[in-house]
């Protein structure tokens, strides 16, 4: 039957919905509990036995270190570092950090950006090389250098003649460095340029934007927390660096000793204390830099969320 003329139709009434027993029962579950199926005791088994492990493996380890280094007081752990070779090997491994890190940050940027940015050939074999020494033992990475540039190696009777030395003092120290922490920073930037991609750089080189204001005011700000973090880890390799820098250096004391050798130097003596001592200096450096590393991951992740978020905000 037609409506009167000038008159609305009202809207039919909603139809109320329909109440889904098990959907009602789910929605007051707690989300932990209807997400894991794992029985209550299991997940306790795993997680007790996983800090179990930890403990083992590494606090124990941290406390003995402490521990042997304070087993005669304050004072001796404090005279300790007072040693001369103690000292040169300190300021030996943060010379050898200054100069691995900037210089496997510019490879690193460098690398990365072209592998995430652009397509040439033979992309995937400098993909597959910045990866090697994740492959090979750094024993090997550093006995590759004795053959290399040793006096019966291929370029040690060159050196020779130009009474150059690489293998038993410092440029071979560096050049180990080098070669065991290079994939560092480029391995945590390229995933990270890939997945931002290059439209942001396009539309910047489309306004006008030079190669070096591009990379300055449009690539650097989404990429800092992401170098940052591999600046750390890079950092913390080199100074820690232990392989490679044994077989290159020759343990000269007083000459090519980074920290790790000074304290396997120390140790073999029965000096335990000194040896302790030095091996607590790593453990703060190690504790610093996974300190460090949390920071770094928390305000990439806020950046991250915010980046995110933004877009809807706007």
């Amino acid at each position: 039957m037609n409506a009167p003329i000038g008159r609305e139709i009202p809207p039919p009434p909603a139809s109320k919905p329909l109440q889904d027993p098990t959907r009602a029962r789910l929605r007051k579950l707690d989300t932990k509990q209807a997400v894991t199926s794992e029985p209550l005791w299991l997940q306790r088994i795993l997680i007790g036995a996983a800090v179990l492990y930890l403990f083992l493996l590494l606090f124990v380890p941290l406390l003995t270190v402490f521990a042997g280094a304070l087993e005669k007081g304050i004072a001796a752990y404090l005279h300790s570092f007072g040693d001369p070779d103690t000292l040169f090997s300190i300021r030996l491994t943060l010379l050898i950090a200054a100069i691995a890190v900037p210089l496997n940050l510019t490879f690193g940027v460098a690398a990365s950006w072209a592998i995430a940015k652009f397509d040439f050939w033979g992309k995937n074999v400098l993909t597959t090389l910045i990866d090697l020494p994740f492959a090979v033992s750094p024993v090997v990475s550093g006995l590759i250098y004795v053959l290399l540039f040793g006096k019966q190696g291929w370029f040690g009777p060159l050196l020779d003649a130009h009474d150059i030395k690489i293998i038993f003092a410092v440029p071979g120290i560096v050049l180990a460095t080098i070669f065991i922490t290079f994939p560092m920073v480029a391995r945590e930037l390229i995933p990270l340029m890939e997945e931002q991609g290059k439209e942001e750089e396009e539309a910047a080189r489309t306004l006008g934007a030079s190669g070096w204001q591009t990379f300055w005011h449009v690539t650097l700000p989404n990429i800092k927390w992401g170098l940052l973090y591999g600046v750390i880890l890079t950092n913390a390799r080199a100074m820690g660096e232990f392989g490679a820098v044994s077989v290159v250096s020759g343990h000269i004391r007083g000459m090519t000793t980074t920290l790790p050798l000074q304290v396997e130097i120390l140790y073999n003596e029965y000096n335990y204390v000194q040896a302790f001592s030095a091996a607590s200096l790593l453990c703060f450096l190690a504790l610093l830099t996974l300190a460090v590393k949390a920071v770094v991951e928390k305000r990439a992740d806020r950046a991250r969320k915010d980046a995110v978020t933004a877009p809807g905000k706007g």
